[in-house]
């Protein structure tokens, strides 16, 4: 089958489609034919060697939809169910932008009924990211929330699902992003810098860092999105990160949003598989609204 890995860090030149084996399925494991496969922000950085693993062939994708077409020992799953996965790991030799990929039997949900297999693969690794970041702040109907980079993957997953929530959400976002936030169901908008401690807590989906959290009032709350990056407890704030994780049943629950009109997925553009390396370098150019998806 053909993956695209690196083998040594740098830009997007770096990228190459191999030939390489189809990989079988263990214990408690299937393994997915892949329709599409979104690339993400963490993809460059694997790329580019920020998580580490040089020496070694890495392959790149978290996210993946795509049918099943084997499974291991102690499986729930059949040949032939309609799946989206999320593939976690930041240096493995095989990921999810290839023509199959295997996965743990609970990293799989059920795929949407109402979009296609290429919107399906842009919600696993940013819905789940946005949606156990508001677990982590423990927010209560009405509580306030600011919501960073509101018109970006997480960020815009983030405003609906706490809107859904009751959460009064408000988005931050360039100014002529002020439509779409409002849209997804944020009630107030900012277009620059924030001023005040007005709110709850802040899930920092633009990793701001400290002007996010000069945001949250006394003893509130501030959730990041990049594991060990976040700024340091001041006036009683509570700090921390979300280190997203696979969760088949949360997923699962996603899903079922995406089904129910509550979670809405955006496409930016899509590449043939072989040109992984294009994909990569339009991520680098900037600018892009909605996930670049990659098709086998």
């Amino acid at each position: 089958m053909r993956a695209v890995v690196v083998n040594e860090f740098g830009g997007p030149e770096n990228v190459e489609v191999v030939e390489t084996e189809v990989p079988e399925p263990g214990a408690r494991e299937i393994r997915i034919k892949v329709a599409a496969a979104s690339l993400n922000p963490v993809d460059a950085g694997v790329r580019a060697g920020v998580f580490g693993g040089a020496g070694k062939r890495i392959g790149l994708g978290w996210d993946v939809a795509g049918t099943v077409d084997a499974v291991g020992v102690a499986s729930s799953w059949s040949v032939g169910d309609e799946v989206v996965a999320l593939d976690y790991g930041m240096v493995k030799p095989l990921g999810t932008h290839a023509e199959y990929v295997v996965v743990d039997t609970d990293a799989a949900a059920l795929a949407p009924a109402t979009v296609d297999s290429v919107r399906a693969a842009t919600l696993p690794l940013n819905a789940l990211t946005a949606s156990q970041a508001l677990d982590r702040l423990e927010l209560a109907p009405g509580d306030a929330l600011l919501v960073t980079g509101a018109a970006g993957a997480v960020g815009a997953y983030a405003v609906q699902l706490a809107a859904h929530r009751g959460i009064s959400v408000t988005g931050l976002a360039r100014e002529g992003d002020e439509a779409f936030v409002r849209s997804l169901g944020a009630g107030g908008f900012i277009g620059g810098a924030v001023a005040g401690r007005d709110f709850d807590a802040v899930l920092d989906a633009a990793v701001l860092g400290e002007p996010a959290l000069a945001a949250v009032r006394d003893g509130g709350r501030y959730i990041g999105v990049i594991p060990q990056t976040e700024p340091a407890s001041v006036r009683g704030v509570r700090t921390g990160a979300v280190e997203v994780s696979a969760d088949g049943a949360r997923l699962a629950e996603l899903v079922r949003l995406v089904d129910e009109g509550v979670l809405t997925t955006r496409v930016a553009e899509t590449f043939a598989l072989e040109d992984a390396a294009k994909a990569h370098a339009r991520l680098d150019g900037g600018g892009v609204r909605g996930r670049l998806v990659l098709v086998p």
